[in-house]
């Protein structure tokens, strides 16, 4: 499974961004995806996941009701909506797919992901 990530850039504080990751190979409906985010100095940490079907969602509590995790099966694609950005939520952005997930469980830690992406710089100016 192959992800590439994009959408990422420089953004005033309260502005939004859309990060889009597109994947090959693999069977992307029986696959979990995640967004997670490192700051410099910081460990990786979870944004939000989504479960195959998009029927299960999670979010960190520092991203809830501000970003919105979604996926379109028929293009392999995940998106996540960022609006009122904050400077802490600068960060290098990847997207990871966990491929032996359970149906309705969604990506909560990184220890599910099998695969990543790159990574998409998202920075938030004060």
């Amino acid at each position: 499974v192959q992800l590439q990530a994009c959408g990422g850039g420089l953004v005033q504080a309260g502005g939004s961004l859309r990060l889009s990751c597109a994947t090959s190979g693999g069977t992307f409906s029986r696959i979990a995806m995640g967004w997670f985010r490192q700051a410099p100095g910081q460990e990786r940490e979870i944004v939000a996941g989504i479960s195959r079907s998009g029927g299960g969602l999670h979010y960190a509590d520092s991203v809830k009701g501000r970003f919105t995790i979604s996926r379109d099966n028929a293009k392999k694609m995940v998106y996540l909506q960022m609006n009122s950005l904050k400077p802490e939520d600068t960060a290098v952005y990847y997207c990871g797919a966990d491929v032996n997930a359970i149906l309705m469980v969604p990506v909560v830690y990184s220890r599910q992901i099998d695969y990543w992406g790159q990574g998409t710089l998202v920075t938030v100016s004060s």
